[in-house]
C-alpha cells in the first residue's frame, strides 16, 4: 500500500490561500525578482537548502526584521558546529519583537492574559514597550547590565513577556521556568546560569487549586548568592508576597523606571539572548544558549510564512515558561498579533474551557499539544458544533506524535475547517525541523512538510540517506537557531557529544523518521528509545498509535527490555476510569497492535500501573523506565518529573510480576 493511499487528504488549501498566505506571497515575492519559478512548495524547499545564504537573506527582507549595522554576509562560516551567521550584524532581539509598538499599531491589543488568579488583563503593544522600558530602567538601577542572565520563575502572562523584553532589550540574557517546579529543579537550572536578577511569583494556580509558594521560593532565593534585585510578583492576590531586604513589587519596579523608553541595545548576532533547558531526567539539565539574530529570523520564519500569523490575528499557545514553546510564542508579538496567554490548567473547569476561550477572544492560531487533542477525542468534546469557531484558521500541535485518530476528530468534531499543523523540533533549535505550510494539503497521521531552508533527511546507520523508510532525523546544513553554545562549555565537547557524534559533521536530532513520497514526515518517537526485537527497529510511538485509540486505555508507556541478547517489548498501561486490564483487554490489546503494526510490535508483557512519569512539559519518560528495567544503577533526576511517584508504582509494579533484575 502506498504512503498516498495510507494518508488520505482530510484539509486542502483553497485558492485564495495558496496565493494570499505570507508564504504564497513570499514566493510570488521571490518570482517577481527573478528566482524560481516554483511549481509548488516542494520546489521552493528544494531551493531553500540550494541557495542557504540567499534564502535566509530573503526572509529576513520579507518578514521586515530590523538591525543597526547589516550584516556582512549571511554565512561566515559554513562549519557545524561552528556556523557563523550574519557576520557584522549589530542588532536587538526586542527591538524586532516590539517593531510594530509605534504608529499607528501602537493602540492594537498586544497581550491578553488569563489565568486562574487574577482577572484577565489586556495591554496594546504601547504599553508593552511601556512597561518593558521601564522595568529595563528598573534593573539597571540595581546594577544589571549586558551579558547578566535575568531569571524569571513566572506563570505564562504579562509579567514574563515584559520581563523578557526589558532583559533583552539591554542586552540581558532571558531564562525561564514554571512555578510548579521544584526548588531542587530550579536550582539545577538557575545555579548553572549564575542570574544577576530574578522575577518570581508568589505562587500558582492549577485546576481550581492555589499553590502558594513563598516559603520555597524564599529557600530559591537563598540559593542563588549572585542576585542583585528580586522582583515580586503577586500572582495570588490574597496571598502573603516574597519579601526581603533586595525584593521590590513588580508594580514598584514599573514604577521606579516609569517615562525610561527600552534602549534596545544594538549587539553581535551571536550574543545570548536566551538560555533554555534539556529535561534533565538523567542528570542536571544542559543549558541550551541562543543567539540573537539566528533565533530571530528563524522564528520569523516560522511563524510568519509557515504559521501565516501577522498583524490582524490573535495567537494561542497553550504552554507554561518551562517549555520552549513559551519563547516560540513570544515571537509572536514580531508579527504584530495578539498574544493570547493562558496559565492553569488545560482541564480546569471543564476540557472545554480552551475551545471557549478560542471562541471568545476570536483567535485565529491556536496552538496546544498533542496530548490535549487526544484528551478531547476521548472525551468526544465537540467544540466545532458548539462553539464559533469562525476566525480560526490553524491549529498547531506538538510535544508528540499526533495520531491519525486524533487527525480524525479533528476534522469532524475539533475544527473541520483548520489547517492542522503538526509541528516537530525540540529546545535544542527553539524551533522545527518539520511542521506545517499554507500551501499543501493535510494528510491523515502525517506532518505537511520538511521547513524552509531545513535540509532534513533520514539516516541510516551507515551514514547515508534511506531511500525509503525510517531513519535518523538528521539535519546537513547549518540552521540559524542552532544553539551559540551550551553554557560552561568552553571548549564545545559537550556540545558536540550532543548533536554531532553519531554523523561527522552532520546534526542528529535523535528523533526517529520517515519522510513521505509526497514529502511529508512520520515521526515514531526517539530513536534512543527505540526497540529492537529480534534486530527490527522499533519506534514506541507505532504501539502508541493502536493502544492509545482504545477506549479502554487512559494512558501508556513503551519501553525495551534487554533479555539473553534480544530485546521484549514491555507495554505498561493506566486502565480508563475504574477498570482493570483482564483477559479480554489483553487480547483486544495484542489483537490491535499485531493487525494494526506487525507481530514483532506485540508486547510479551503488559503492565498495569497507576500513572505514566512525565516531564515538566509533559513529555513521557520513557528512558527512565527503559533503565529500570534493564536495572541500570545510573540515578535518575526525580526533580525533573512533573510526578515522579509514578516512577515508584512502575518500581514496585515491576517487581510484583518479576520484570526487574535481581
Amino acid at each position: 500500500m502506498s504512503n498516498t493511499e495510507q494518508s488520505p487528504v482530510v484539509w486542502s488549501p483553497s485558492d485564495a490561500t495558496l496565493t494570499n498566505s505570507r508564504m504564497g506571497q513570499f514566493k510570488a515575492w521571490l518570482e517577481q525578482q527573478g528566482f524560481g519559478p516554483f511549481a509548488d512548495y516542494h520546489a521552493l524547499h528544494q531551493w531553500s537548502v540550494a541557495e542557504l545564504e540567499t534564502f535566509w537573506q530573503k526572509v529576513w527582507d520579507y518578514c521586515g526584521l530590523v538591525c543597526d549595522t547589516p550584516a556582512d554576509r549571511v554565512l561566515g562560516k559554513r562549519d557545524m558546529p561552528g556556523a557563523e551567521w550574519f557576520p557584522g550584524m549589530k542588532l536587538n532581539f526586542a527591538a524586532n519583537l516590539l517593531r510594530l509598538a509605534d504608529g499607528e499599531h501602537a493602540d492594537r491589543e498586544a497581550v491578553v492574559a488569563y489565568c486562574e488568579t487574577r482577572p484577565v488583563l489586556r495591554r496594546t503593544y504601547a504599553q508593552v514597550k511601556a512597561d518593558a522600558g521601564a522595568l529595563e530602567a528598573f534593573l539597571r538601577s540595581k546594577g544589571i547590565g549586558q551579558g547578566d542572565r535575568v531569571a524569571g520563575v513566572v506563570t505564562n502572562g504579562y509579567e514574563a513577556l515584559v520581563g523578557m523584553l526589558a532583559a533583552t532589550s539591554m542586552g540581558a540574557v532571558w531564562s525561564s521556568a514554571s512555578p510548579d517546579f521544584g526548588v531542587g529543579a530550579i536550582l539545577d537550572r538557575f545555579g548553572q546560569i549564575e542570574p544577576a536578577a530574578l522575577i518570581v511569583v508568589n505562587g500558582y494556580g492549577y485546576g481550581g487549586k492555589v499553590f502558594a509558594r513563598q516559603q520555597d521560593f524564599a529557600e530559591l532565593i537563598a540559593g542563588l548568592p549572585t542576585l542583585k534585585t528580586v522582583v515580586s510578583v503577586q500572582q495570588l492576590p490574597n496571598e502573603a508576597p516574597i519579601t526581603g531586604e533586595r525584593v521590590a513589587t513588580w508594580e514598584d519596579a514599573i514604577a521606579a523606571g516609569a517615562g525610561h523608553a527600552p534602549s534596545f541595545t544594538p549587539l553581535p548576532p551571536d550574543h545570548p539572548v536566551y538560555i533554555l533547558y534539556s529535561s534533565g531526567t538523567t542528570g542536571k539539565p544542559k543549558c541550551i544558549v541562543h543567539g540573537n539574530a539566528g533565533l530571530l529570523v528563524n522564528h520569523a520564519k516560522e511563524l510568519m510564512l509557515h504559521g501565516d500569523v501577522g498583524p490582524e490575528d490573535r495567537f494561542l499557545y497553550f504552554t507554561t515558561c518551562g517549555w520552549m514553546m513559551w519563547n516560540w510564542q513570544a515571537s509572536a508579538l514580531m508579527t504584530g498579533a495578539a498574544v493570547i496567554t493562558v496559565d492553569g490548567s488545560p482541564g480546569y473547569p471543564g476540557l472545554n474551557f480552551l475551545w471557549e476561550t478560542v471562541a471568545e477572544e476570536k483567535v485565529t492560531h491556536f496552538g496546544t499539544s498533542a496530548r490535549f487533542i487526544a484528551g478531547c477525542r476521548k472525551a468526544e468534546l465537540q467544540p466545532a458544533k458548539t462553539l464559533d469557531q469562525s476566525n480560526l484558521r490553524v491549529v498547531f500541535s506538538t510535544g508528540s506524535p499526533l495520531l491519525p485518530e486524533d487527525y480524525d476528530w479533528m476534522y469532524s468534531e475539533g475544527a473541520p475547517d483548520a489547517l492542522l499543523g503538526s509541528i516537530a523540533g525540540g529546545t535544542d533549535i527553539c524551533g522545527c525541523f518539520v511542521g506545517s505550510t499554507p500551501m499543501l494539503p493535510v494528510r491523515r497521521g502525517e506532518i505537511q512538510c520538511r521547513f524552509l531552508g531545513v535540509d532534513a533527511v533520514a539516516y541510516g546507520d551507515d551514514g547515508q540517506p534511506v531511500s525509503g523508510g525510517r531513519g535518523e532525523l538528521v539535519c546537513r546544513q547549518p540552521l540559524p537557531s542552532m544553539p551559540v553554545s551550551f553554557w560552561q562549555d568552553p571548549d564545545g565537547e559537550r556540545y558536540r557529544d550532543a548533536y554531532f557524534n553519531s554523523f561527522p559533521k552532520v546534526w542528529a536530532h535523535g528523533d526517529f523518521i520517515e519522510f513521505t513520497e509526497h514529502g511529508g514526515a512520520i515521526i515514531y518517537g526517539r530513536s534512543d528509545a527505540t526497540l529492537n526485537p529480534g534486530g527490527v527497529r522499533i519506534g514506541t510511538a507505532e504501539i502508541y498509535r493502536q493502544v492509545e485509540t482504545v477506549a479502554e486505555v487512559k494512558d501508556s508507556l513503551v519501553v525495551g527490555r534487554q533479555i539473553e541478547g534480544d530485546v521484549e517489548v514491555v507495554l505498561l498501561v493506566v486502565p480508563a476510569g475504574d477498570q482493570a486490564i483482564n483477559d479480554d483487554l489483553l487480547k483486544q490489546l495484542k489483537s490491535r497492535i499485531r493487525e494494526g503494526a506487525s507481530p514483532r510490535h506485540v508486547p510479551r508483557h503488559i503492565v498495569q500501573v497507576n500513572d505514566i512519569p512525565y516531564t515538566r512539559s509533559g513529555k513521557k519518560v520513557e528512558l527512565a523506565v527503559a533503565r529500570l528495567i534493564n536495572g541500570s544503577k545510573k540515578a535518575d533526576n526525580r526533580d525533573a518529573l512533573g510526578n515522579p511517584e509514578a516512577l515508584d508504582h512502575i518500581r514496585e509494579r515491576l517487581a510484583a510480576v518479576g520484570l526487574l533484575p535481581e
